[in-house]
């Protein structure tokens, strides 16, 4: 995997990123790639996902590191900042939680509001991504998608062959099934009330930490 400077934008880095794959992908993995990212794009309904004022499900995210926690108990004391990502192996996540973790999480310490990282990989592949950038924040599995799903952020891949092949996503994830979530930063407060919620269609185009920061600001006391 590529290095990246966690000190530079997201925009800056998936650039990067994208320039790196120009050099080693096909013709056809790079249009397949970017056919897949505009189709998610263009089909992107704001009026789908769950709105602002809503009341999320008591769900119960599973701490890849052992235990769970509910959203009642994250929000028990004030708002949490929930950041959902696709999985452990995923290049672009790699990118944005380390980023998070070094421009975003501090700013929300000092005002007491939890980051937690979510997927719906099983967390015995997931843990891996949180030891290897030793993230300061819980990442945690959404079993089954049960969150995204109420939220309505999971898409799954147009190109779905049948049997499926080996590696596919079904398998990397541990889920058997071909449902993501879209990389979504949810901004929850007390009584689980949904405060903010931006979906990222395309998973290299995710807000960047200030932008996130300046939001969970706007929104909260």
């Amino acid at each position: 995997m590529m290095a990246t400077l966690l000190t530079a934008s997201l925009k800056d880095q998936y650039a990067a990123l994208q320039a790196e794959r120009a050099r080693s992908w096909s013709p056809a993995q790079l249009a397949g790639n970017a056919r897949q990212r505009q189709l998610l794009v263009d089909r992107f309904d704001p009026a789908s996902v769950a709105q602002p004022g809503s009341t999320l499900p008591d769900s119960e995210l599973i701490d890849v590191e052992g235990g769970a926690v509910s959203l009642d108990a994250l929000t028990d004391n004030g708002p949490a900042l929930l950041i959902f990502f696709r999985f452990a192996g995923c290049p672009a996540c790699n990118i944005a939680l380390p980023h998070y973790a070094e421009q975003l999480f501090p700013v929300l310490a000092k005002r007491n509001i939890p980051l937690v990282a979510i997927s719906p990989q099983q967390p015995e592949a997931l843990r891996d991504i949180g030891r290897r950038h030793d993230l300061p924040f819980r990442v945690t599995t959404d079993r089954d998608n049960g969150l995204a799903r109420h939220l309505g952020i999971t898409f799954a891949p147009d190109d779905q062959p049948s049997p499926p092949p080996a590696g596919w996503i079904g398998e990397v994830t541990g889920t058997g099934n071909w449902a993501l979530p879209q990389p979504a930063v949810v901004l929850v407060g007390p009584g689980r009330e949904l405060l903010w919620l931006h979906v990222s269609p395309d998973w290299l185009d995710r807000p960047e930490a200030s932008d996130i920061a300046a939001a969970v600001d706007r929104l909260t006391v």
